[in-house]
């Protein structure tokens, strides 16, 4: 079953959404991103990108997940 079959989607997140969501800074959040390490946002119209929130709920769970291994 895919993992977001059931799931809202939740909201679109800004930037700063995203920092207080996961304590993290804009660097990280960027060199994260870049290394693959954290969702991408995604294009939500003309100059505006979003995260979605159920992608940074999962990021945090799969941390979560992996600090208790």
């Amino acid at each position: 079953m895919n993992e977001h079959a059931e799931r809202p989607i939740g909201r679109f997140l800004k930037i700063d959404d995203v920092e207080k969501e996961t304590s993290l800074s804009r660097w990280t959040i960027r060199r994260r991103i870049k290394a693959g390490e954290f969702p991408s946002p995604r294009k939500i119209g003309s100059g505006r990108v979003a995260w979605i929130e159920r992608e940074i709920d999962d990021w945090k769970r799969r941390t979560l997940e992996e600090l208790h291994n």
